[in-house]
């Protein structure tokens, strides 16, 4: 249900590719290596924010005999001027039956329309605090100046953001200041949206359901009980800058398909700060919702076999923190008898469950 997205399960959750440029644990995957990048990646794509024509990265190849599932990495932020060549996503969405949309987490209730159209003044302020209470009631005076420093290099004069709960008010100041640098959300949107309507497609919904049986009462619980997100507005404070700089790394390394450097990049743990907030509220615990992550693994599996099953291709897409690591998606597959192919780009690593020789971009009759 849409309009239930707006409270803090369904923002927060969608919120997290912006943030490790992943979704759900999503963007580089979690056991990416910590260790310092290489001087010449880190003088050639830190300084600067690629722009002009790119290739984007290569897919995986998943089989089943002669059924295939192609499955590409997604990334969020990304270099907003770039624009991505998707030679090979478009012919491979050519002979598509079947297109796997990213996995998400949706909420719904069974209400009806009016339903949903009495709830909506009750979604008015949402993301505010709790008794009106606002930033600087909340924080030590130090950790509020921190706060303001960054306000005012990245967002401005704006007092509205003052009233919002931190984990909104550490998003607000994340999509600030990404936009500095030149990297914006959904930059291929647009491109797959259009590839899809040529060949008159239209994606499967990949969703975990959480129902609600009473809307109404858990909007109201959740504008009176506080959140436990101080520690993801004090990680946002400490590391935006550093962050937004692998940000712009991982963004430039996606967009020239060099996916070993995408996986050697860092991590920061301010966003595991920021899902154990939502995760662990209140909300989460009345609705029952544990074990999340392996909750959309399985929703995700399940849909990728039942295509391979069915189709004799299927296209797919999937935040790449899912299929880089050691606990990749793939590699599930890959366990269950399923082939796997790794993409142009992507070197078989010490270690990695994948076992498999590269898959070039010739497969799919396109050469970048």
């Amino acid at each position: 249900m849409r309009y239930l997205k707006a409270i803090c399960w369904g923002v927060a959750l969608s919120v997290a590719p912006l943030w490790l440029a992943v979704q759900a644990a999503n963007g580089v995957s979690p056991a990416a290596s910590a260790s310092a990048p290489d001087a010449v990646h880190a003088v050639n794509l830190q300084a600067v924010t690629v722009s002009g024509v790119q290739p984007g990265p290569g897919m995986w190849k998943i089989s089943k005999g002669d059924h295939v599932l192609w499955v590409l990495g997604t990334l969020s932020p990304l270099p907003k001027n770039m624009q991505w060549q998707a030679h090979e996503v478009q012919q491979i969405l050519a002979q598509a039956q079947q297109v796997l949309d990213e996995p998400t987490v949706s909420m719904h209730a069974d209400i009806g329309f009016f339903g949903k159209l009495a709830l909506l003044p009750s979604l008015i302020g949402v993301r505010n605090n709790p008794d009106g209470k606002k930033l600087q009631d909340l924080m030590s005076a130090a950790e509020y100046a921190r706060w303001l420093a960054l306000k005012a290099k990245y967002i401005g004069h704006d007092n509205g953001v003052e009233k919002q709960r931190p984990i909104f008010a550490a998003i607000t100041l994340y999509l600030a200041a990404i936009e500095q640098v030149g990297l914006a959300d959904k930059v291929i949107d647009p491109v797959i949206k259009l590839a899809l309507k040529q060949q008159r497609l239209k994606p499967t919904p990949v969703a975990f359901v959480i129902e609600v049986d009473n809307p109404r009462a858990l909007v109201k619980d959740f504008k009176h009980e506080p959140m436990e997100d101080m520690d993801c507005f004090s990680k946002t404070l400490d590391h935006l800058e550093s962050d937004i700089g692998l940000m712009r790394e991982r963004a430039n390394a996606w967009s020239m398909g060099d996916l070993d450097w995408l996986r050697e990049l860092p991590m920061s743990a301010q966003m595991d700060a920021c899902k154990v907030a939502v995760t662990e509220s209140g909300i989460a615990r009345k609705l029952g919702v544990v074990d999340l992550g392996q909750k959309i693994e399985t929703t995700w599996l399940a849909a990728a076999s039942k295509a391979l099953d069915t189709n004799q291709v299927t296209f797919a897409l999937l935040p790449i923190g899912h299929l880089l690591g050691s606990d990749n998606y793939p590699a599930k597959l890959k366990a269950r008898g399923y082939r796997v192919e790794l993409p142009d780009g992507l070197t078989e690593a010490v270690g990695d469950p994948m076992g498999v020789a590269p898959v070039s971009s010739a497969t799919v009759s396109v050469r970048r």
